[in-house]
């Protein structure tokens, strides 16, 4: 693995991790009444996005492993771009389920090199 997708991937996991540690103990209800929360875990999600998003340019044949990839750069795109339309439920979502999984995925493929 070239060294500039090792680093992409090193920055999902750090941005997974950092999500599972702000919405640790946390329910929809909590998420949704605290601003900063919801300002925290979009800013890990664009970040997550944005490093999938260079990691295509540096090593496809590893992005390539990461089927939902075009989903999360998406996503990213959805937050930054349409930030007045983001729905803060799916958010919510994508950070209690979707993100786990990522993570699982994202350390396999560190842990193959």
């Amino acid at each position: 693995m070239k060294t500039e997708a090792r680093q992409r991937l090193l920055d999902v996991a750090e941005a997974c991790r950092a999500v599972a540690r702000f919405t640790a103990g946390r329910d929809s209800a909590a998420y949704l009444a605290d601003e900063m929360l919801r300002s925290a875990v979009e800013r890990k999600l664009e970040i997550i996005g944005e490093a999938f998003r260079r990691l295509e340019d540096a090593d496809p044949k590893v992005a390539g492993a990461f089927p939902e990839l075009r989903q999360v750069v998406g996503l990213r795109n959805r937050i930054i771009h349409g930030y007045d339309s983001v729905d803060d439920e799916i958010l919510w979502d994508v950070a209690c389920h979707k993100l786990p999984l990522l993570l699982e995925q994202v350390e396999k493929s560190l842990n193959q090199q």
